[in-house]
């Protein structure tokens, strides 16, 4: 896979959405020989330290971003989605 980078990814850390763990993750991307991976988790960054330290400890590129919901209105059904 080589220069295959899934910019879209989320850890254990985006409650009822993320399903594998960080290290699961790096070992598969490092099993792929996949260069860098990212990371973007709903709304929160927790991860984003233990996702670069573990990203250094396999040689790997990481990408941290996070996925967030603006509205206008607080309790607004429409959101607009971004990543960053």
């Amino acid at each position: 896979m080589g220069d295959f980078v899934h910019l879209h990814l989320h850890t254990e850390y985006s409650l009822l959405d993320g399903v594998g763990k960080i290290e699961d993750y790096m070992k598969r991307a490092k099993a792929l020989r996949m260069k860098a991976i990212a990371i973007t988790d709903h709304g929160n960054m927790f991860g984003a330290l233990e996702f670069y330290q573990k990203a250094q400890k396999y040689g790997l590129k990481a990408i941290i971003g996070v996925e967030v919901y603006l509205s206008e209105f607080p309790l607004e059904e429409k959101k607009v989605e971004i990543f960053i």
